[in-house]
């Protein structure tokens, strides 16, 4: 039964719909650009020539030339795409007068040639009212990324040449709206079209509505100092809605979702046929009821989940406005089906319960959610952010999840919206006709973007050529078979017996981890699978294969292959018979590593650091350096691992550091790269550092029961060695084992790697040589103990003491040496 509350929203809601009025844009304009026919100021929905127009300056230089794009289809208007307005040299302004309030601003490009103008060489700024839109912009650059990637086929099959920008202006008190077009040096500027129409004063700028932040305390608030940019606008479940005025307000286009749809579960909801209740929280401008009516649902797999991924500009603020509508008629009640809502790994809603949120069948509702896209690796413009739904099993009746809408928007830093252009190897050389001749639109040269860009696409368009979950064929051209083999799905399952508990060698926040024999059980492999209900590996999944493809070390574990089969994500690596580093020093029914062994594991694993961060053109940052990430081969080898988190260093040489949200293990994680979110390889050098302490003391980085000084075993550390104490809490089984000038060295190697500012830690190749140097006195030491021990058998004539390759035939070495 409803609650008092509950029965009292429900009729504010329902008297809510009968005062709900339609809105009425007050400034329209569809400016044809290039055009000389008439401009109908009059006119809402009709496009009208620029030439003459008061829009334009009477002594404004500019050319127009007309362009026919017969490739399109009768579904998509010639209009504004049979002219342009082109601009060489000096900046162009439009200006348009309009009322104060938010605005969107379309602007429509064809990167056609126009005249001996082709539109590889065309590169220009896009300002408006003082926010920066498009820096030196390329929309051939553009066109061609929506042409050959499988996320933006929503634009209209495989040849998308006419593309739409969208960007949402507040337009203050000048009640102008000005459009600046500046080409870059010995370039042109052009534009087909320009659409400008007003909004609802609080539609997407509204202050008083605060985004809820995701993965931050604080997020930015949606006010008029903002301009925003459309990235997507999808209707999940349903057909695309055509921006006119029979079907949207506004002139928005709502794009299906499939092309970005992905998951074990896609299930699409009945269309639903009785009246959409709009309400004074969400009126009827809010999204068209073609929204509301359809939805994805988790279909006919409840247990499993429904995600979309989405390529986005990098270093901005975003805001997710998700729409919702309970059109299911069998969910009566609140607490019936829960479900959870994912950006990425960061949980958005753990209980989001539509019942509750709407009190009723047909009532539409949106949530706004504001996250930042953090450069993950500093290799290329674009990353990919994943929305996911997730069944609660605290559900009372019905596992299931489900979504009608979503709109994602960039927001201004600092008054701009400006990204690089989009980094892509086309693998089509279309042609487009203008003006009677053919003009190919040539392959985006290959040096744009390195290895690791190219490798998460072609990674990614596999994903999209698999979706709604068909089996995906074969891939060898995208990644040589010799540095990475994608396994299917039957082989990885033979490899494990069906995946098999009594193969698992390990768990973790990405899934488990089998022991897998290949090829006929010729080949014993470790096999990473990312558990269905994890939200955690995907951008893991991504990075490693990127990285790992193109790395080769003896010192770094090697990627075998991979499995994107039906909706997994596997990971398939060389064997490391020993397995981590951690399970051979605490919490352990291992033996314990002789101090010999330590050293040569602690001096593997800073040689494969430093490959890292001195290997390839760009340092490449582990930023998860731990003492499980280092493995061990059947010859006790250390290979780095786990590359998940990893991100390339500045690409210019005079930075140090990288700005970046803080990610890693706690514990490890460098203090100063915590403050300041700047990342550098000296946060590695910290990292390895506590892994140092690790190896000499034998103890967990963090242990909450001690006292306070002695909780963070960094901390301690540092203070024992400066105090000279060192030796008072190193691993017991290393008790007169380490000789003094050996500990001396190790634990002066270590605290210098802990150090506060990064900038006084040594590189890596200083931390190889420095364990190379202990390994010297601990060998020296060593001699001259066995050298002594057999002086003294000779005058006994005992005879000689054998030595064997372990450090514990002379654990008590140095206390007899000094008796005597």
């Amino acid at each position: 039964m409803f609650s008092s509350f509950s029965l009292l929203f429900f009729f504010v809601l329902l008297f809510s719909t009968t005062i709900t009025q339609p809105y009425k844009a007050t400034d329209v304009f569809f400016v044809d650009c290039g055009s000389s026919d008439p401009f109908n100021s009059s006119s809402d929905n009709k496009w009208g020539g620029d030439e003459h127009s008061r829009f334009v300056p009477s002594n404004a230089r500019s050319i127009s030339f007309s362009s026919t794009p017969d490739y399109l289809d009768a579904s998509v208007a010639r209009t504004p795409f049979s002219t342009a307005r082109v601009f060489k040299r000096s900046s162009f302004t439009y200006t348009f007068p309009v009322s104060q309030g938010p605005k969107f601003l379309r602007l429509h490009f064809y990167p056609a040639t126009y005249s001996n103008l082709i539109p590889e060489k065309s590169f220009f700024s896009v300002s408006s009212n003082g926010y920066s839109l498009l820096t030196n912009f390329s929309a051939f650059l553009a066109a061609s990324f929506l042409t050959n990637s499988p996320f933006n086929a929503r634009l209209g099959g495989p040849q998308v040449y006419t593309f739409v920008k969208e960007f949402l202006i507040y337009v203050k008190d000048t009640q102008i709206l000005n459009v600046t077009f500046t080409p870059s040096h010995k370039s042109f500027a052009f534009i087909n079209g320009i659409e400008i129409v007003s909004m609802p004063e609080n539609l997407y700028f509204n202050k008083a509505k605060i985004p809820k932040p995701v993965g931050m305390v604080n997020g930015p608030v949606i006010d008029n100092n903002i301009a925003l940019e459309n990235m997507y606008r999808l209707n999940m479940g349903g057909p695309q809605i055509y921006g006119n005025i029979d079907t949207e307000i506004m002139y928005r286009s709502w794009y299906q979702d499939n092309d970005y749809l992905y998951g074990n579960a896609t299930g699409v909801t009945p269309y639903y046929l009785n009246p959409i209740m709009y309400t004074i929280e969400t009126p009827n401008y809010t999204a068209p009821e073609l929204v509301y009516r359809t939805q994805r649902s988790m279909g006919k797999k409840p247990e499993s989940w429904i995600f979309w991924i989405f390529p986005v500009d990098v270093g901005f603020y975003y805001m997710l406005r998700l729409h919702f509508c309970n059109i299911i008629p069998q969910y009566k009640k609140s607490g019936q089906t829960l479900f959870k809502i994912f950006f990425n790994t960061q949980e958005i809603e753990e209980e989001a319960d539509l019942f509750y949120w709407t009190q009723g069948t047909g009532y539409p509702v949106y949530r706004d959610y504001v996250v930042f896209v953090d450069d993950l690796d500093g290799s290329q413009s674009k990353h990919y952010f994943r929305l996911s739904l997730h069944p609660n099993t605290k559900s009372e009746a019905y596992l299931d999840a489900f979504l009608n809408g979503l709109e994602v928007f960039k927001l201004s830093m600092d008054r701009s919206l400006a990204s690089p252009n989009p980094e892509l190897i086309s693998t089509n050389t279309p042609t487009v006709k203008t003006n009677k001749k053919k003009t190919k639109l040539v392959a985006i040269i290959s040096g744009i973007g390195g290895a690791l860009v190219l490798l998460s696409l072609l990674v990614l368009v596999v994903f999209w050529q698999r979706r709604r979950v068909k089996h995906l064929g074969s891939i060898d051209s995208t990644l040589p078979l010799d540095r990475c083999r994608r396994f299917s799905l039957r082989e990885v399952k033979a490899a494990t017996d069906e995946f098999n508990d009594d193969f698992v060698i390990g768990n973790g926040g990405f899934g488990k981890v089998y022991r897998g024999y290949m090829d006929r059980a010729t080949t014993i492999v470790a096999i990473k699978r990312l558990n269905s209900s994890s939200t955690q590996g995907f951008q893991e999944f991504i990075t490693e294969i990127g990285l790992l493809s193109r790395l080769r070390h003896v010192q770094l574990v090697s990627l075998i292959g991979y499995c994107d089969d039906e909706g997994e994500m596997i990971l398939v690596y060389d064997y490391m018979a020993h397995g981590t580093l951690r399970e051979h020093l605490y919490k352990t029914n291992k033996p314990p590593l002789s101090w010999r062994r330590r050293l040569d594991i602690c001096i593997g694993a800073a040689k494969g650091l430093h490959y890292l961060h001195t290997g390839a053109k760009r340092a490449i940052i582990h930023r998860d350096i731990k003492s499980t990430n280092i493995l061990l081969d059947e010859n006790w080898v250390a290979k780095v691992s786990d590359f998940g988190l990893s991100k390339l260093g500045p690409r210019d040489q005079g930075q140090d550091h990288v700005s970046t949200l803080v990610k890693g293990s706690i514990g490890y994680v460098d203090p100063q790269y915590y403050r300041s979110k700047q990342l550098t390889d000296r946060s590695d050098v910290y990292s390895f550092g506590v892994v140092l302490l690790e190896v000499l003391c034998a103890r967990p980085v963090r242990v909450l029961g001690l006292p306070k000084e002695q909780v963070s075993l960094a901390a301690w550390g540092k203070f024992c060695y400066l105090k000279g104490t060192l030796h008072e809490i190193i691993d017991p089984e290393l008790s007169g084992v380490i000789a003094p000038e050996c500990l001396r060295q190790f634990g002066m190697l270590a605290v210098s790697c802990l150090n506060d500012e990064s900038s006084e830690r040594p590189g890596m190749d200083e931390v190889v040589w420095g364990l190379e140097f202990a390994l010297e006195l601990q060998e020296l030491a060593d001699k001259t103990i066995v050298e002594a021990a057999n002086t003294i058998a000779d005058d006994t004539v005992i005879g000689s003491i054998p030595l064997r390759d372990t450090t514990t035939s002379i654990s008590s070495g140095y206390e007899e040496v000094k008796s005597e």
